[in-house]
């Protein structure tokens, strides 16, 4: 049996946590075992999750599985295009210089602020009253 080729790449965006495999092929992806366009429904969130591949300019040589959990949609978006970026960087360590130069392998440190106690929210407090 023909072992599998696959490069695996990690990626992280708030609380949104992608696992990206790719597979030499067409360019079919797959997210959570759904079609791309049916799991990511927006222009933004599909642009967002393509771009590393228009940036290392290999549109169509690799089929995506990705695993998604965690925060929303969006971030999820964002976390699969660092995945991808990982995992293109483990095929092509060459590719470094292109994806560093686009933000693609800085993971976005933005995170929610957590609530503080004796306050409404992270930053609101309970309203003053002098009187």
């Amino acid at each position: 049996m023909a072992d599998l080729v696959q490069y695996y790449g990690t990626g992280r965006r708030k609380s949104a946590i992608a696992r990206v495999f790719l597979r030499p092929g067409t360019g079919e992806w797959k997210v959570n075992k759904k079609a791309f366009e049916e799991y990511f429904v927006t222009d933004q969130q599909r642009i967002s999750a393509k771009r590393t591949f228009v940036v290392a300019d290999m549109v169509g040589n690799f089929d995506v599985v990705t695993t998604v959990l965690g925060g929303g949609v969006t971030a999820q978006a964002d976390a699969v295009k660092m995945g991808v970026a990982r995992a293109l960087l483990e095929f092509n360590p060459e590719l470094r210089k292109t994806l560093k130069a686009e933000g693609l392998l800085t993971r976005d440190a933005r995170v929610k602020e957590r609530k503080k106690y004796g306050q409404k929210g992270a930053r609101k407090r309970f309203q003053f009253s002098k009187r």
